[in-house]
């Protein structure tokens, strides 16, 4: 008796230590390029790795700010990264340069860059920004973007007002008298800090002033890699979804898990930008992810009809619903 509970002993332990190497051996390893320094925008990421989700699907993920975050597109088309984040207008013009990249999940629903102007300029709207100085970051459709709002407002476009390539001086830039408005800055983020510093400004929201809604915030991957690892971008978005679901019940406990991950974020700043980007990560019937036809097709057609991208670029090509919360 005592040695057949011996070898039952014996022989639980080898199938236990054989699940344990299996599943270990199952274990993908995945590397996250961030479009910028950790902020609110990416509170669920560290959420979904803070509760466990990414271990849950056997997932090891390293996420990781690039020294140039403008090549994000780049280096996860060559697999250097397997995901990213990045904005739609950027897969597009990547798509149009011949850059194999995938979106797989529409991060923030809406765009946040945005027109911006300091409440005591008494600057409200486009048209009153007519013979005025409008700084932007020197990003090309930018200039398409804000003519599009002029054009809204009754104005005959970009001639009417003095662009001014401040750089990410945007809000300074502001400040100093520079210039009277900017564009290119997130409503998240820049007003915060603005207002933080007593400055408090108006914000013109470009899907409010002519230009179409777009997704700001996408996760990518490339086409080898969607092609190659369907299982592992199941698993990694299932449990991203996961993460910014969790932000959306608690955006407040996300900003504490992003401190606690990356302390050198400003609270004063991710704190209110969580709660304004609370609704913003809610897709089609309130679920996050969700990417929808309509938003990629007529942003791409807006981008073609100022030639900011080729006529031969097929958006549907550009993203994948697959993956999205249903």
């Amino acid at each position: 008796m005592r040695d057949r509970l011996t070898l039952l002993v014996f022989i639980f332990g080898l199938i236990s230590f054989s699940i344990s190497c299996s599943s270990q051996e199952n274990v993908s390893e995945v590397k996250l390029a961030l479009d910028w320094y950790p902020n609110a925008n990416h509170i669920g990421l560290y959420l979904a790795e803070e509760n466990g989700y990414f271990e849950d699907e056997n997932l090891k993920v390293t996420i990781y700010t690039p020294s140039d975050p403008s090549t994000v597109l780049q280096t996860v088309a060559s697999g250097a990264d397997d995901f990213g984040m990045n904005y739609q207008p950027d897969v597009l013009i990547a798509r149009s340069e011949g850059v194999p990249v995938v979106s797989v999940l529409g991060m923030v629903q809406h765009p946040l860059n945005s027109m911006m102007a300091l409440q005591s300029s008494g600057n409200e709207s486009p048209k009153d920004l007519k013979g005025k100085k409008v700084g932007y970051p020197g990003i090309p459709w930018n200039e398409d973007a804000l003519n599009t709002m002029l054009q809204s407002d009754g104005l005959s476009g970009i001639d009417d007002v003095e662009l001014v390539n401040v750089g990410w001086e945007l809000g300074s830039s502001m400040i100093s008298e520079t210039v009277d408005a900017i564009i290119g800055a997130y409503f998240t983020h820049e007003s915060i800090v603005l207002e933080n510093e007593g400055h408090p400004v108006n914000v013109m929201r470009m899907e409010e002033w002519g230009v179409p809604d777009y997704y700001e915030l996408v996760m990518v991957t490339s086409e080898d890699y969607l092609s190659k690892n369907p299982d592992v971008v199941e698993r990694f978005t299932r449990a991203v979804s996961k993460g910014y679901t969790d932000a959306i019940s608690d955006p407040q406990l996300g900003v504490e898990v992003l401190k606690k991950h990356a302390p050198e974020i400003d609270e004063s700043v991710d704190s209110p930008g969580a709660d304004l980007l609370r609704d913003l990560w809610k897709g089609k019937n309130g679920n996050f992810g969700t990417q929808e036809e309509v938003k990629w097709v007529s942003f791409a057609e807006w981008m073609k009809k100022r030639g900011i991208i080729s006529e031969d670029v097929d958006p549907n090509d550009a993203f994948t619903d697959k993956y999205s919360t249903k």
